[in-house]
């Protein structure tokens, strides 16, 4: 069988767990190979000091990809979305791959690089409203899908991306297979994963301590000007999840 090719973005200070939530997943496809790809193969330390190691650059990945996929972070994505290099390869690559994703701010990533231009999608609760500079349509769920663009909200959704992106590539048999190997049967100990979940105070904290970050990314958004890109819409329908 063809071996379908999945490359996942990593970069310095990146939020690891956006990535290997959905690299622990994505990897049980079956006939895949999994590329962890940056600009160089020299270690990456993310955001809160974990350290991972690239396979493969810019340059040498698989220009066909059955994903292509981009976790988020704060400083770090902010980088990103205005790095030529990054913006390039997410360009180049979008506009082949099957399927066109991200987890977190990661949809950032993919707003820079022209990919959500006419898409709906999600990002982190913080962030979400910034995809409109992007010309896509903000939604405030956990997992969207537009066509062959399909994007998670914050960090932990990363996972329920991940299952849902296993479903409609290798069926649901398969991903509830995946889920319960993972025993993902979440239980959390607090009712506080959404600002509505949350209440007042504990949102407006947190709003507070990400306020730099998000006056930064909407000064990025607005440094934005569109490419001509195009993104293969596919034959997977338009929906949300």
């Amino acid at each position: 069988m063809t071996v379908r090719h999945i490359a996942l973005l990593a970069y310095p200070a990146m939020t690891a767990l956006d990535l290997i939530g959905p690299h622990h997943i994505l990897s049980m496809l079956p006939n895949v190979r999994v590329h962890l790809v940056a600009k160089t193969l020299e270690p990456i330390t993310s955001d809160l000091g974990l350290v991972i190691t690239p396979s493969t650059t810019f340059d040498d990945c698989p220009q066909q990809l059955e994903v292509l996929f981009t976790p988020g972070g704060t400083r770090g994505t902010l980088a990103a979305m205005e790095d030529e290099a990054t913006l390039a390869f997410m360009r180049s690559r979008g506009q082949q791959a099957r399927w066109v994703t991200s987890v977190c701010t990661g949809s950032l990533i993919l707003g820079a690089a022209g990919l959500l231009q006419g898409r709906r999608a999600t990002s982190h609760w913080v962030a979400r409203d910034l995809l409109s500079r992007f010309g896509a349509t903000p939604v405030d769920q956990r997992v969207v899908q537009d066509g062959n663009v399909l994007t998670g909200a914050g960090v932990t959704a990363g996972l329920d991306f991940a299952l849902t992106l296993v479903a409609t590539i290798a069926g649901t048999e398969h991903a509830r297979k995946v889920q319960l190997v993972a025993e993902y049967d979440p239980a959390p100990p607090f009712d506080a994963g959404s600002p509505a979940r949350a209440g007042q105070a504990t949102t407006d904290a947190m709003r507070e301590m990400l306020a730099p970050f998000l006056a930064l990314a909407t000064q990025a958004a607005q440094r934005w000007t569109p490419y001509a890109v195009s993104v293969t819409h596919g034959h997977h329908g338009s929906s949300s999840n």
